[in-house]
């Protein structure tokens, strides 16, 4: 049990972290690629959303694209459970998209909230940041006293059969049910 306690800490310490103030702002993104990933090892999937058990676990970043390069370092050499962890970038979603997380970004061709309709009810975990107004996933990332939090609603993650852990809940700014 000590790999969860890992995870955990390591998820606390960069709620914690402050992203501005005496450090550059480019922390933001660093912050939330490292949470992406994380995320993935307190939230259920129904055993549907992996075609086999040698399956990798999927993390997308629809439309526009804030982490280049970053997320594909952040999760080099990672595992959800057993399972390798690989990033895809999605111009448009269409259902599931292969998908277990999805980083819905938007674009102006793309809104987020077409995204986020394309995508309800698949067992993908939608995590958004941007304007409320354009939409919010299952996850909402939110700065606040310059710091990376995030808001969880319940009622998205149920609606694509994915159940969230006590303990995520208990890190969230805010819960949603």
């Amino acid at each position: 049990m000590r790999g969860p306690r890992l995870v955990l800490a390591a998820i606390a310490l960069a709620a914690a972290a402050p992203i501005a103030a005496a450090q550059p702002p480019t922390l933001e993104f660093p912050v939330k690629a490292a949470f992406l990933y994380k995320f993935g090892a307190y939230v259920e999937w129904p055993a549907s959303a992996f075609p086999s058990p040698a399956s990798p676990f999927t993390v997308c970043v629809v439309g526009h694209d804030p982490f280049g390069a970053l997320l594909d370092r952040s999760v080099q050499g990672q595992t959800v459970g057993a399972r390798p962890i690989v990033v895809r970038r999605v111009g448009v979603a269409t259902g599931a998209a292969g998908c277990h997380i999805a980083f819905v970004g938007g674009s102006s061709e793309h809104p987020a909230a077409a995204a986020l309709k394309a995508l309800a009810g698949a067992p993908v975990l939608t995590v958004t940041d941007g304007p409320v107004n354009e939409g919010r996933g299952a996850i909402h990332f939110i700065v606040t006293a310059n710091r990376v939090r995030f808001i969880i609603d319940l009622r998205a993650a149920a609606a694509g059969g994915l159940t969230v852990s006590s303990k995520l809940l208990n890190l969230a700014a805010e819960v949603d049910r």
